[in-house]
């Protein structure tokens, strides 16, 4: 809208300058010193094709015909920047000879027509010689504000033609004035074409042409936008228009995804599904702010503000967002997915897999610099063990930094630290640690149907190159330890994990209905995608469960077997190992039946689950002084000597 009407600003200096110059010049000479002034003031080569003169000692009227102002050098002739039919300006020669002052009751441009043109990025035809800052009015007038005083503007049949190759955009303007019920003329438009190669469709009601400028007159906006299946309305008014100052704007935007607002906007958004926001919107400092935001993004509720600096390389934006409720399925466009729920799968992902394989825009986030802060009180959904989320990102020069990433866990929290840093390749270069610190266990165990107590603590660390989350996962290097003692679990889930049947059926009907940890302790090293069992324990106080395998990251596959030994009599007790086989999608557990010899007791489950000396001091700073896990560890480092003599 801001070209748009400085476009129009244009065509009425041309007009005013040209006025002055009839006016103070004798018939035949007029026309060139109004050519060269014009071409001066505009810093383009300004032609009339006619000018005729009808004086009156009441309304004096001027008509220029033929207008034409050129494009810049490089470019061609035809079509020109900007030509209009007929220009009629009348002249009160009266007043103007008693005030001194050049009065214009009426100007009126005929059939004006602008060809805006751009064949990439600064390469265009409607960049002028004498630009002004962002945010100020236009700073060249034909003459001082006492010294000209214009009645009524008027446009007849105006039209535009905007392409510009890199915005993949081509539109058609209609223009035109239409005088409102007190007699002003006031500005309607109405656009069609495409842009962002996406159909666009777009209206305007405005005030009067002259009012642009005018910060004492209010300048009424109805501005409503369809580009794709993306819709905008910006409705308020403005205080100086030309400026974008005093601005009393709402803005309201809805569409199936915000990432669709990207080419819109210039700045970088992931994908989301269908939404619809509102707010304030106003122009100060040079700044843009959305504020007062207030919508609904998927199931999630939004609100907070984004502050946008369009002056340096690449714009500079400010978010503080925040949510009452939140569905973590809104968010999973950040790391690639499909956000939403109940939406198809990407037709590039397997219907197997689980880990997003959407490739990073490496380009679009290179678009702006951005700075979020976001905090959602409530998790809901139930999508994971997730009470509350709180984060701070920051995208500088494509290099995105989350310092931290936390998500509340009952009492405790999962709190991430990562770097993402563009590389060669369409790549993105990882390092992250992720710490889990005091995990409330009754949330894990509630979200997964079962019953438990306790806190978990542990430390993951991984460092990857890779074009997704998928791929970074499937090339990546790092480690995973978690631990805990003390707690509980579900009875049931114990004596179901060692198909200890009878056991099962008295702790399912609450006898007794937990059992109390002693130890656990998961320690995976990941090697090139491949997360590596070192050891993997847990003892209660009726059973010792070890396990061991691997799970290939970069085909989702699981190979784990799981090893029970109860601590007292069992009844019913099969002799058998668990072995966790399939996707990390459909995730296969059965029974392997093994000899009655085999098991061995306490002394072969320690040693199937025999803890490396190397990596002990790892495992006691996560669990600190506390000595039942520090006995179960002990016993298992010399499990495999006591399992080997028997």
């Amino acid at each position: 809208m801001r070209s748009f009407a400085r476009w129009t600003i244009g065509m009425v200096a041309a007009v005013v300058l040209l006025t002055a110059g009839a006016a103070g010049v004798l018939w035949m000479t007029a026309r060139p010193m109004a050519e060269a002034r014009l071409s001066a003031a505009v810093g383009r080569t300004v032609t009339l094709g006619g000018m005729s003169i009808e004086p009156s000692f009441g309304r004096t009227r001027i008509t220029f015909t033929e207008v034409r102002i050129a494009n810049p050098e490089g470019w061609p002739a035809d079509p020109p920047f900007a030509q209009a039919a007929r220009a009629i300006v009348e002249v009160d020669v009266a007043e103007t000879w008693r005030t001194g002052a050049l009065i214009l009751p009426s100007v009126t441009v005929e059939a004006p027509a602008v060809t805006a043109l751009s064949r990439g990025e600064g390469d265009n035809n409607y960049t002028f010689a004498l630009p002004t800052p962002p945010g100020e009015a236009a700073a060249v007038e034909p003459a001082p504000p006492s010294r000209l005083r214009i009645g009524a503007l008027r446009v007849q049949g105006g039209r535009a033609r905007v392409a510009i190759e890199h915005l993949r955009a081509a539109f058609d303007i209609g223009f035109e004035t239409r005088d409102d019920e007190s007699g002003v003329p006031t500005i309607v438009a109405e656009a069609r074409g495409t842009y962002a190669a996406q159909p666009l469709t777009a209206s305007l009601t405005g005030g009067a042409l002259l009012a642009l400028g005018e910060a004492t007159v209010p300048w009424p906006v109805d501005l409503s936008l369809t580009n794709g299946p993306t819709r905008a309305r910006l409705t308020g008014t403005l205080r100086d228009a030309l400026a974008l100052a005093g601005a009393d704007l709402t803005l309201e935007l809805a569409g199936p995804d915000m990432a669709l607002l990207t080419p819109l906007t210039g700045v970088p958004i992931p994908r989301t599904p269908r939404y619809q926001v509102r707010g304030k919107l106003s122009y100060a400092e040079a700044r843009v702010r959305f504020t007062d935001i207030a919508g609904r993004v998927g199931n999630s509720d939004l609100g907070g503000t984004i502050t946008i600096d369009p002056r340096g390389q690449r714009p500079d934006v400010t978010a503080e967002l925040r949510s009452r409720r939140v569905d973590l399925a809104d968010l999973t466009g950040f790391i690639g997915g499909r956000p939403g729920r109940g939406t198809p799968t990407r037709q590039t992902q397997q219907a197997s897999r689980v880990l997003p394989d959407a490739p990073v825009n490496i380009p679009k986030l290179e678009m702006a610099n951005v700075h979020l802060t976001y905090r959602a009180q409530q998790v809901i959904g139930g999508s994971a063990p997730v009470d509350n989320l709180r984060a701070e990102l920051e995208l500088i020069d494509g290099t995105i930094t989350l310092r931290p990433v936390a998500f509340g866990v009952g009492r405790g929290e999962v709190v991430g630290n990562i770097v993402l840093t563009p590389r060669d390749g369409a790549a993105l270069h990882l390092e992250g640690q992720v710490d889990f610190r005091r995990v409330d266990i009754s949330r894990i165990m509630q979200f997964i149907g079962s019953e438990g107590g306790g806190s978990l603590t542990g430390r993951a660390q991984i460092n990857a190159t890779g074009r997704s989350t998928a791929e970074l996962l499937a090339r990546g290097d790092g480690s995973l330890l978690l631990v805990t003692s003390g707690g509980s679990l579900s009875a049931v889930l114990v004596d179901l994990s060692g198909l200890r049947l009878g056991n099962a059926i008295f702790s399912a009907f609450g006898l007794p209905s937990r059992t109390r940890i002693e130890c656990f302790v998961s320690d995976f090293r990941l090697e090139r995608g491949v997360l590596r069992s070192r050891v993997l324990l847990l003892e209660t106080a009726d059973a010792l469960l070890s396990g061991e395998g691997s799970i290939r990251l970069d085909q989702e596959r699981l190979d784990m077997r799981v090893r029970s030994q109860p601590k007292r009599l069992t009844i019913a007790a099969l002799p058998t190992d668990l072995l966790v086989t399939g996707t990390l999608k459909d995730p296969v557990i059965t029974p392997e039946i093994v000899e009655l010899g085999i098991r061995g007791g306490i002394a072969a489950a320690l040693g199937f689950a025999s803890v490396p000396l190397a990596i002990l001091p790892t495992i006691e700073l996560g669990i600190g002084d506390d000595t039942r896990c520090n006995d179960t560890l002990r016993r298992a480092q010399g499990g495999r000597r006591g399992a080997g003599s028997r």
